[in-house]
């Protein structure tokens, strides 16, 4: 599994998440909830505060001594870029490191003619994007990239992505870092939209499924609150499960009857055409039933039972805390509530008991700020912290 979450504990990483998610406010607090000594948490905040990503400054309230001094993430300590990527779109933006998201812009470009030109393209927004940040007196850290299709962790190569032929294996994490002069984290798209929704709006929480539902369909995972990958990438992969309804449709991946023949964007978009009705994007047909159109509804709605039949396995399987949908098709109330009907209907009632299901908190942004998040995670001060100095039991 790659390392996209807190970091271990004393660590940088771990340091950050804790003041940034409010967990910790003092260096009396990270003693507490590191178990390391007094000068060992001195000197990795020294470290970072001298990097630029903490403050400390103001007073709290004492607890019997002196006032502790008030740690902050510094919002200009830096920043990453960040690139969600669909197969038909992307959404660019800066993501700082007390997780504000900045310049956020959605673009069309179609990444399933092949890697090379994504490349070129994706290289001369970031380097716009890059040179904006500059002059607003901004460091660039890191890129962060969330790509929609399984990426091999740790090592930032695409492995077996459907409907884009000419990605496989291909190393997209070094071609980026050499093409920029920039440290580079690529994960897959619906991943860091977990991580995103998971950091920024519900860090308490330890088990969470996302569902990324737009022109295809993926889900992220957050198991004892760490993003879990899969041993090659592929956890979550919702998409090529397959449904009943779907029967023998052929899918991009190979096979037939998977979910994503009968539930993504693409495949409503085929269904209106088939049925003489031609929308051109997921926008469109989301405004379709918007206006309450019969058409588009009713196949909304049976995509969000296709949908939840699929979660109602992994639900029954993961017993996660919280189903939260994303993606484009999360706006279309009718098919949240059918997702959430079925699995009321066939889930264990243990499993729903204390399960919410609800769309994305960060909407849009979630990828941005998993992939931003992550690379900047990946890109802080890292000295190690020695374990002889560990606060005694």
């Amino acid at each position: 599994m790659s390392d996209t979450s807190q970091g271990e504990p004393g660590s940088a990483q771990h340091i950050l998440h804790l003041v940034s998610s409010g967990a910790a406010t003092s260096r009396a607090d990270l003693v507490r909830e590191l178990g390391l000594a007094p000068s060992t948490v001195s000197l990795r905040v020294q470290e970072l505060v001298a990097a630029g990503v903490l403050t400390e400054s103001g007073e709290g309230a004492s607890r019997g001594g002196r006032r502790p001094r008030l740690l902050r993430v510094r919002a200009q300590g830096g920043v990453a870029l960040a690139a969600d990527l669909g197969s038909h779109h992307a959404r660019l933006g800066v993501v700082g490191l007390d997780g504000t998201v900045l310049d956020a812009v959605d673009l069309s470009h179609d990444i399933t003619v092949g890697p090379e030109p994504a490349v070129d393209w994706l290289c001369g927004q970031v380097t716009e994007l890059a040179a904006r940040q500059r002059e607003a007196g901004r460091t660039v850290r890191a890129l962060g990239v969330g790509f929609p299709g399984p990426v091999k962790p740790g090592e930032g190569r695409v492995l077996s992505p459907s409907r884009m032929p000419g990605w496989h294996r291909y190393p997209l994490r070094d071609v980026l870092a050499e093409r920029l002069g920039l440290p580079v984290t690529v994960e897959n798209d619906a991943t860091m939209m977990a991580v995103g929704e998971h950091r920024a709006a519900r860090p308490d929480l330890d088990h969470m499924v996302v569902v990324k539902a737009g022109r295809g369909i993926g889900s992220g995972i957050i198991s004892a609150g760490r993003p879990h990958d899969g041993a090659n990438g592929c956890a979550g992969d919702i998409s090529h499960v397959r449904v009943e309804a779907a029967q023998d449709r052929p899918c991009s991946c190979g096979n037939i009857g998977c979910l994503e023949t009968v539930a993504s964007g693409a495949a409503l978009m085929r269904e209106l055409a088939g049925q003489g009705v031609e929308v051109a994007s997921t926008t469109e047909l989301l405004q379709l039933v918007a206006d309450g159109d019969p058409q588009a509804t009713t196949l909304v709605r049976t995509a969000g039972r296709h949908i939840g039949t699929v979660l109602s396995v992994v639900v029954n399987f993961f017993n996660p805390q919280v189903v939260a949908l994303g993606g484009a098709l999360a706006a279309a109330e009718p098919l949240v509530a059918a997702v959430r009907g079925v699995l009321y209907e066939r889930c264990l009632p243990l499993a729903t008991a204390d399960l919410e299901i609800t769309t994305t908190v960060t909407g849009p942004d979630a990828g941005l700020l998993g992939a931003g998040l992550t690379a900047l995670r990946h890109n802080l001060p890292t000295a190690p912290v020695p374990q002889e100095e560990s606060a005694p039991a």
